[in-house]
């Protein structure tokens, strides 16, 4: 309940705390990359790599901390050639719905911002 002395601010800040932790995750620009482009199926690591432009070892390092925080499942084919996949868990699948009013909002203002530039 919010005391009278309370400001609508100090409301503000406590309604922002799970939107800035959850920006801590996955806000990064190679996490997000990596994120969109999973969102599409499992993909080989050079594939992601070809994709969101990252260089092996930033690559590598989102793929772990994404791994470790439940997003990004990790498939290794020992088959000849061995060959490492990776896939978005149910987690990670439930970002889909985000990244599509992200993309809404960038339809929507981001044309508008390039043609007052």
């Amino acid at each position: 309940m919010v005391s009278p002395g309370s400001s609508s601010r100090h409301q503000d800040r406590d309604a922002a705390c799970p939107v800035v932790e959850s920006l801590e995750q996955i806000g990064s620009q190679w996490r997000l990359a990596v994120l969109h482009t999973l969102l599409d199926g499992e993909h080989r690591f050079n594939e992601l790599k070809r994709a969101t432009g990252a260089n092996a070892r930033t690559l590598s390092r989102v793929l772990d901390d994404l791994g470790e925080m439940g997003f990004v499942e990790r498939r290794l084919e020992e088959d000849a050639p061995i060959a490492t996949y990776y896939s978005l868990t149910e987690k990670g699948e439930s970002l889909e719905p985000v990244f599509d009013e992200i993309a809404c909002w960038a339809d929507s203002w981001l044309d508008e911002d390039a043609l007052e530039a």
